[in-house]
């Protein structure tokens, strides 16, 4: 059975998701994760991974607002933590990786903005690795895991997902 898509015909400059949480859809990945409101207004400004110490401390605050939202029974915001992390290890690997953050080669289609994946462009070669980003995606990543893991957020994810599809 196909996963789910994230709606991206939604016009989520305008929606309020705590308010409307049928229309959250989980996706893949990190799908949406820059665009469902109030959620990113919430978690944005505590991301941050440039470092080991501010990956430590963006995870660490990230991650007790995905506690607060699972102590609320408020499985959208909690989905959208889990991104948050997610996303915190992926940006860092990335930066790791790539000097600069540049994974692929030209622009992103016009069609294709805000979406995941390479969109048919070529990859660029690997840089030899930056340690201090891979650190930041160590633990970004620990932390990504220890909120897949939660039981209560698995309960309420297969909950929203029987309810909402």
């Amino acid at each position: 059975m196909p996963k789910p898509k994230f709606d991206y015909s939604l016009n989520y400059a305008e929606l309020d998701l705590r308010a409307h949480p049928e229309l959250y859809r989980v996706g893949v990945g990190e799908q949406g994760v820059l665009l469902v409101q109030p959620y990113k207004g919430e978690i944005l400004p505590h991301w941050r991974f440039a470092t080991p110490e501010a990956a430590q401390e963006s995870s660490a605050q990230i991650y007790g607002l995905f506690l607060a939202y699972l102590a609320v029974g408020d499985f959208v915001g909690a989905d959208m933590a889990r991104k948050f992390l997610q996303m915190g290890f992926t940006r860092a690997r990335r930066y790791a990786n790539h000097k600069g953050g540049k994974k692929y080669a030209g622009p992103v289609p016009e069609d294709k903005k805000g979406q995941s994946g390479a969109h048919g462009r070529p990859e660029l070669p690997r840089q030899p690795e930056d340690p201090v980003k891979a650190e930041a995606a160590r633990i970004f990543k620990a932390k990504w895991q220890e909120a897949e893991a939660n039981p209560q957020y698995a309960q309420l994810k297969k909950q929203h997902k029987a309810q909402y599809g």
